[in-house]
């Protein structure tokens, strides 16, 4: 279950972040790079900052 937050809520982020891009202000851009390095750094490291969130909320795998 948390993976599939974690990927719901990276997914929304980066839609949102195009849609401000879009109609709001190029610069939130760099919010949907920031999301995207996050989502790599989380595949070499094995260490998701949402999924230590998640646990202290009480989700389970």
């Amino acid at each position: 279950m948390k993976n599939r937050i974690v990927r719901a809520v990276a997914g929304t982020f980066i839609l949102i972040s195009l849609l401000l891009a879009h109609y709001v202000n190029p610069n939130w851009f760099w919010f949907t790079a920031f999301v995207g390095a996050n989502l790599l750094q989380s595949s070499i490291t094995r260490w998701c900052l949402m999924e230590d969130i998640l646990k202290k909320l009480g989700v389970k795998d």
